[in-house]
């Protein structure tokens, strides 16, 4: 009888949530670990068909670097970064297109279907909703930088009750262009501020952003942000998600999170209840 108890105090604690953020855009950022792994693929899978059924319109933006990588060693074609990012040949280019439109986005599609939601898979490419430029050809390849998003095809699938799987192959305006390999954590940015989402979420392999002493800082303004990156608190792979917490919120998305992809339901901890996991933006 205890167990029953606490399962309806749980329910009624989220129940101030499910109303605040009903009919609500959510921009989740899908990647790390909880990619990786069988079961937080599963549980992530859940938690995304929850939110839908309570009234909450998600959009999946999804990366897929380690999956990348493994294929390319398949077909023996080089792995280079330069300052932690992919640098991408016509060889990757085709790869990454093939790993991130084709394997990582179906899989995804067909698990959130399996639980008994309406998804569909797209890519920047579809409906031209990202166009980018490359961010320096001779160093980076087809490696792109966002310059537009066109939302449209977007909103058209939330107002018809799917979930949008996007992955971040962006389009090119020159005509036969292979198009171009994006971050995943920038393009989540830039289509959260496009379709003027309330929240989003990057799903890390760290808790959060945590102080020099190893503390996790659970809330951060931009000014408090920008000084943690000159001092080096914040530094390596964390600035990057930090970077695109911070043009979320300049863009108008009320709260950027990043949470720790590895721990269960980690986004309906932050969601749903009021203490929340990891380090909210605002």
């Amino acid at each position: 009888m205890q167990n029953s108890h606490e399962r309806v105090k749980t329910l009624l604690d989220a129940l101030p949530f499910i109303k605040k953020f009903n009919n609500e855009i959510i921009v989740v950022k899908y990647g790390g670990a909880a990619q990786t792994s069988d079961e937080l693929k599963e549980k992530f899978t859940r938690d995304m068909v929850l939110l839908w059924l309570v009234g909450m319109r998600p959009v999946i933006v999804h990366g897929g670097g380690k999956s990348i990588t493994s294929m390319l060693e398949h077909f023996g074609v080089e792995s280079k970064f330069v300052d932690g990012q992919r640098v991408t040949c016509l060889d990757s280019m085709k790869i990454a297109e093939m790993v991130l439109s084709g394997e990582i986005n179906k899989e995804i599609v067909a698990l959130l279907n399996n639980y008994g939601a309406k998804a569909i898979g797209i890519s920047g490419k579809d409906g031209r909703l990202i166009e980018a430029r490359a961010k320096d050809f001779e160093s980076f390849g087809y490696t792109g930088v966002v310059e537009k998003v066109n939302p449209e095809i977007v909103n058209n699938l939330i107002n018809e009750g799917f979930i949008p799987v996007i992955a971040p192959i962006a389009s090119s305006t020159e005509v036969g262009h292979p198009g171009f390999n994006i971050n995943a954590d920038l393009a989540a940015s830039k289509i959260a501020i496009a379709l003027q989402a309330r929240k989003i979420l990057f799903l890390t392999d760290t808790v959060g952003v945590m102080d020099k002493e190893k503390n996790l800082l659970t809330k951060l303004g931009v000014d408090q942000t920008n000084s943690l990156i000159a001092d080096g608190t914040i530094h390596g792979g964390m600035v990057p998600k930090v970077n695109a917490c911070l043009e979320a919120i300049k863009g108008g998305v009320k709260k950027a999170h990043i949470i720790d992809g590895r721990v269960e339901h980690s986004i309906l901890l932050e969601i749903l209840t009021s203490e929340g996991v990891g380090t909210c933006f605002e």
